[in-house]
């Protein structure tokens, strides 16, 4: 009981205390604070702008792919194999949709968790593939982008593997743990 209130106390005070000791390096070192802290919110806000485009093309693209009926058109020959080997068919909108995007597979998670509930097979599954992936086409469009990355090589393709050895690992461990 005692450990457990001196860790709550201990984060509440990490982070002023972590800006606090930031400020007192830097004013020991004579940093300008305030020029160098607009002068980085300048930086910050400019890559903001050159990534605009990026984030603007593909949440575009996703909503084109899931309202034109493109994504149910092609899980259509792919559901009664995927369903042999245990995975549900409600999951596989997510499969598709999270290495675009982290906030239309987290959309599609929530429209899970709310039709099956958070107990359920289906709602444990959406939130360990959720995390057991990442959004690899936005890593390579935004982040790339950011630091100017022109020739991405291999990272799609094995984004993509790692994708697919999320997908496979968390289907396997929560068909172990859960059913």
């Amino acid at each position: 009981m005692i450990l457990i209130r001196l860790l709550s106390a201990a984060g509440n005070w990490f982070i002023p205390l972590l800006l606090l000791s930031v400020f007192l390096f830097a004013a020991c070192r004579r940093v300008p604070l305030y020029e160098t802290f607009t002068e980085g919110a300048g930086e910050g806000f400019a890559v903001a702008i050159r990534l605009l485009p990026n984030i603007i093309g593909i949440f575009l693209a996703i909503y084109l792919f899931r309202a034109s009926g493109a994504l149910e058109l092609l899980l259509g020959p792919l559901r009664p194999l995927l369903e042999r080997f245990g995975i549900p068919p409600e999951v596989i909108p997510l499969m598709v949709v999270r290495p675009l995007s982290g906030s239309a597979a987290l959309g599609l998670t929530s429209e899970l968790l709310a039709r099956y509930g958070p107990d359920s097979f289906i709602g444990r599954l959406a939130c360990t593939l959720n995390g057991s992936s990442d959004t690899t086409f936005y890593i390579i469009a935004v982040y790339f982008a950011a630091v100017g990355v022109k020739d991405p090589r291999y990272s799609l393709p094995v984004g993509l593997l790692a994708n697919l050895g999320g997908f496979i690992a968390a289907v396997y461990i929560c068909r172990l743990v859960f059913l």
